[in-house]
């Protein structure tokens, strides 16, 4: 038997099985931006001040997108899963690098999901009934998720975003909106300065970053599209405006409620009244859209390692993963997590973009040039803006003019993949054209 789309692995998908519209994908992508980890994130931007806060959202939220809505186009147009793509501008088995750090992202992410889904249900748990068991709502959610990634992202979008998910959303979303804008003195805050802690780049780049952790995952989901156009503006504009959202949410609440741990947000809002705890908890429970993504895209990409695997399978030993480390996580990294993920896969895309505007390479079992553009971009974001474990930023520290530069670290790093990768095959090619010439000639 043919597989279905739920279980669809590594090869290009057929036509009929590419039934998403642009409304499907803006619907899975908007879903997917609604999210009480992105409300969280946005905490971290309130040193700035609101002003500047949301600034530096609107302005990394359009690059973060327009990347992430280019990784779409490109999982339409060749069909395959994202860790697939990387096939061509890496190799086959230059491919398996960026896999296996893409598996470990996605734990991350699911990790850090399902902690923050537990934390907000045992927030609400806890002023209603008294109750504060965080590892109940652990387990609770990730059940909910493992049956989600086990449907497949077909059923997911029509069964249970388009449904009734994105309704409950949306009226939760626009009430705390509401609800944050009654009980703040915008204007005064307005016209506030920001207390630090942050630069305006850092700001733009932990934007980029949220929309840019997904980039690895597009083709996952617009390889099912029906058109080019839907897959690029519906992964795009799905994701921009609920990122730009709720991060001005989160700066919103963080500033007007005098919130120093950003971990209080979700007490604030169980907090607020009974409408904003139903609120919450609808939000709370749409938020298993996220770990399913995150375990549905591992347990593919864990297929571009080993074909052969049964995907059911490897979405219940993924999940299983997650839930795990959600029981244990230490949140305190959150923030050096997303920028370390930036540094990672935004130079990464810069190699796969130049790729496919040059059209795919030659098969090969390791492509050189790809892995070395990738660690020059990495090399590059590592250098303006040094992040990750303390051990590892004082050794990057180390070099000359390491962290003095004030611009962002994710457009340059980019930059400097894409150009690099680009200059290298246009050099291979009229070599690789003199050599098929000479052994034709022999």
């Amino acid at each position: 038997m043919e597989p279905r789309e739920r279980t669809w692995g590594v090869t290009p998908v057929p036509d009929r099985l590419r039934t998403l519209s642009g409304f499907d994908v803006g619907l899975l992508w908007g879903n997917l931006g609604i999210s009480l980890l992105v409300l969280f994130t946005g905490t971290f931007l309130a040193g700035l001040g609101l002003r500047r806060a949301l600034l530096a959202t609107v302005v990394g939220a359009a690059l973060g997108t327009a990347l992430l809505g280019l990784a779409g186009r490109i999982g339409f147009d060749r069909r395959v899963p994202g860790m697939v793509l990387l096939r061509d501008p890496l190799g086959r088995r230059g491919s398996y690098l960026p896999t296996g750090l893409n598996v470990l992202q996605n734990l991350g992410w699911a990790v850090f999901e399902l902690y923050v889904m537990s934390l907000a249900a045992s927030a609400l748990a806890a002023e209603v009934f008294g109750f504060r068991d965080r590892w109940v709502w652990v387990l609770v959610f990730a059940a909910l998720t493992t049956g989600l990634a086990l449907a497949g992202p077909i059923s997911f979008v029509r069964r249970y975003v388009r449904r009734f998910a994105v309704w409950i959303v949306a009226a939760s979303t626009g009430y705390l909106v509401w609800w944050a804008l009654d009980g703040a003195e915008v204007r005064s805050l307005w016209s506030a300065g920001g207390e630090g802690g942050i630069s305006f780049w850092q700001g733009v780049d932990l934007t980029v970053a949220m929309a840019a952790s997904w980039l690895p995952l597009a083709a996952d989901y617009t390889r099912f599209s029906r058109t080019a156009r839907g897959a690029f503006w519906g992964t795009a504009a799905g994701y921009f405006v609920p990122l730009v959202l709720l991060y001005a949410l989160g700066v919103l609440l963080a500033l007007s409620r005098g919130l120093g741990d950003p971990t209080a947000i979700f007490t604030a809002i169980a907090a607020g009244g009974v409408a904003s705890a139903v609120a919450l908890l609808a939000l709370t429970v749409d938020e298993a859209d996220e770990p399913f993504a995150n375990v549905y895209s591992a347990a593919v990409s864990l297929q571009n390692l080993v074909p052969a695997a049964p995907q059911p399978l490897l979405v219940v030993l993924v999940a299983g993963t997650a839930t795990g480390g959600a029981l244990v996580v230490d949140i305190v990294a959150y923030e050096t997590f997303l920028f370390l993920l930036g540094s990672c896969f935004v130079p990464l895309f810069g190699v796969l973009a130049a790729d496919y505007l040059l059209g795919a390479a030659r098969p090969a079992g390791v492509r050189w040039s790809g892995l070395g553009a990738w660690a020059a971009g990495f090399a590059l974001y590592q250098w303006i803006q040094p992040t990750g474990p303390a051990w590892w930023t004082e050794q990057v520290g180390a070099a000359p003019g390491a962290g003095e530069l004030t611009v962002g670290a994710s457009l340059p790093a980019f930059a400097l993949a894409f150009a690099l990768y680009a200059a290298l095959r246009s050099a291979h090619a009229p070599l690789g054209r003199r050599r098929a010439r000479l052994a034709g000639s022999r």
